[in-house]
């Protein structure tokens, strides 16, 4: 492994990309502040090294070749990775050195995230926070891989390897259908009324406690669900219910997700569901995520702590 960075290539895949993004080598040159000959020389200059024709052109203008295409995905993962260190950079030298990478779903970023960092801001005034939405199943690989320090997901139970969890919030379930369903009539509906329905559930492989709950509650009330499709978040059972694919149990706060022509009915019987918890890495140490790990301890034995 190389001990020197090479900032002339890092410099010229930033022009690679703005070219492929614009189409056009004019306009990729004003969106760096240069003039078009030195990108045009330097695109060259790339192609050489990397021994690839990246760009065909043409009077109709300039398209990303094969190997250009081939390439691209990761130049961009490259260039956001680039982003985030200069952003951290900047954040050192400006001393503010407290700096929490948070992943958090859309239910937990509406609801469970922003009491939790307004406390943790007030005793780390300099904290810097940057919170991205990801799905559940995004954030295991990521706690794993560093590229977030904290996830406030709907994952339950035991997850493996390095990664702890710890339940913040619980809701009871409920049913989302087509408001023209004739269970949409009903206040509340009765579990095994969704015996005969096609159901879309949470993916077993994003958290397999979760669906095993799911199934064993319908089977402890004599039906084993008919699973039409498991998807990777609980707003995607929304969007396929909306989009005629089957019913869905979820959380009964996901009513404020859903549309017009989708409605959200409680169970008759009451079932209460992890909805949103605090996931890290054990192994890699962070003193700000013990902070937030002790606080939502103690928010678990003051509810009303977490707002």
């Amino acid at each position: 492994m190389s001990g020197t960075i090479d900032f002339r290539l890092i410099r010229q895949l930033w022009m690679f990309l703005a070219v492929a993004e614009e189409q056009h080598f004019g306009r990729a040159a004003r969106r760096l502040n240069m003039t078009q000959p030195p990108l045009t020389e330097q695109i060259k200059v790339l192609e050489q090294s990397l021994k690839l024709q990246l760009f065909e052109r043409s009077r109709q203008g300039t398209q990303l070749s094969p190997a250009g295409a081939a390439i691209l995905p990761a130049v961009r993962q490259f260039a956001s990775q680039v982003e985030r260190l200069e952003r951290v950079v900047r954040e050192v030298a400006a001393g503010q050195s407290g700096v929490l990478h948070v992943g958090a779903i859309t239910s937990a970023m509406l609801e469970t995230v922003p009491p939790v960092l307004e406390a943790l801001r007030l005793a780390h005034p300099l904290l810097t926070v940057c919170v991205q939405e990801i799905d559940s199943a995004d954030a295991v690989p990521a706690l794993e891989a560093g590229e977030l320090d904290l996830a406030f997901v709907r994952l339950d139970g035991e997850v493996g390897g390095n990664i702890a969890t710890l339940p913040l919030a619980e809701d009871r379930l409920a049913v989302a259908m087509p408001k023209d369903h004739p269970l949409a009539a009903l206040p509340r509906v009765r579990l095994r009324s969704l015996a005969d329905e096609p159901l879309v559930m949470f993916a077993r492989q994003v958290s397999p406690v979760y669906f095993d709950m799911l199934t064993a509650t319908c089977r402890a009330h004599g039906f084993a669900p008919r699973v039409l499709h498991e998807v990777r978040s609980v707003a995607s059972q929304i969007a396929y219910v909306g989009c005629g694919q089957g019913l869905a149990l979820v959380p009964s706060g996901m009513r404020k997700l859903a549309p017009a022509h989708v409605v959200v009915r409680p169970l008759k019987e009451r079932v209460m569901v992890v909805t949103a918890a605090l996931a890290w890495n054990v192994n890699r140490a962070h003193p700000l995520v013990e902070v937030v790990v002790d606080q939502a301890l103690k928010a678990r034995r003051r509810p009303e702590a977490l707002g």
